[in-house]
């Protein structure tokens, strides 16, 4: 299966996620912006490996096969049976999303989220990505790279700005990161989204580089800041401790 391929499957079951309803082919083929006929071709796979089945001869909806697939790879996860309670203490104490990402190229992408409970917070869902200049968890992970893998996978200046309060250029960001570094967290406040503050702290897990971080409304977010950071402080201690002890 070539890389255009496995990228029209992965389309074919978020055009059924989209749309929460049967589709006939050729709407399909619009979601995908494909010709009828290579989904066809694509869709009968799918169905022949038991992933897809038709609806009245005309319309087609996935099998619980591939939810099947994913509930048995998400209850073994290596990473988040571990560190999922954790993010969930975190919201709790805090009152406040927690998120885990990961370093992807040019940005950061979330791998687990736990959402306040408060009606007005912070969502993401897992596997959205983030920009590193941007964000707090980007900038924790960014704080764990030498300069040189920086250069790699930043753009060029100016950078890319959403807020009035996003940093433009790498000098500033350079000094924010070595300021950060220093007192041991990271912040974004109102630079990816207007009105949204975020801290973030990087963490050593598994032999890989992740980052935890607290995100909410400015509001009622900026007066906690530092109880936060300590949270998350607190929260990566608990993982290290946890992680002596078994080994």
């Amino acid at each position: 299966m070539d890389i255009k391929t496995a990228g029209r499957t992965l389309d074919v079951f978020e055009a059924f996620s989209g749309e929460c309803r049967p589709l006939r082919l050729s709407e399909i083929a619009g979601a995908l912006n494909a010709p009828v006929s290579s989904c066809y071709q694509l869709i009968r796979t799918l169905q022949r490996r038991g992933y897809i089945y038709a609806v009245q001869g005309k319309s087609y909806y996935p099998t619980r096969r591939m939810l099947k697939s994913a509930e048995i790879i998400d209850a073994r996860d290596p990473v988040l049976t571990v560190l999922h309670p954790v993010l969930a203490e975190l919201r709790d104490s805090t009152g406040e999303s927690v998120l885990l990402g990961q370093h992807a190229e040019h940005h950061v992408m979330v791998l687990d989220v736990v959402e306040s409970t408060q009606a007005v917070r912070y969502t993401a869902e897992p596997g959205a990505l983030r920009h590193l200049h941007s964000s707090a968890i980007g900038k924790a992970l960014l704080g764990t790279m030498t300069h040189e893998e920086r250069d790699r996978w930043l753009p060029a200046d100016p950078l890319p700005t959403f807020t009035p309060t996003t940093i433009a250029t790498r000098e500033k960001l350079e000094a924010e990161l070595a300021r950060s570094k220093t007192r041991g967290w990271y912040s974004s406040l109102g630079e990816s989204v207007a009105e949204l503050h975020s801290v973030a702290v990087p963490l050593a897990f598994s032999g890989g580089d992740f980052a935890l971080s607290i995100a909410g409304p400015a509001t009622r977010f900026s007066p906690r800041q530092k109880e936060h950071a300590a949270a998350l402080i607190g929260a990566v201690t608990k993982i290290q401790t946890l992680l002596r002890a078994v080994s």
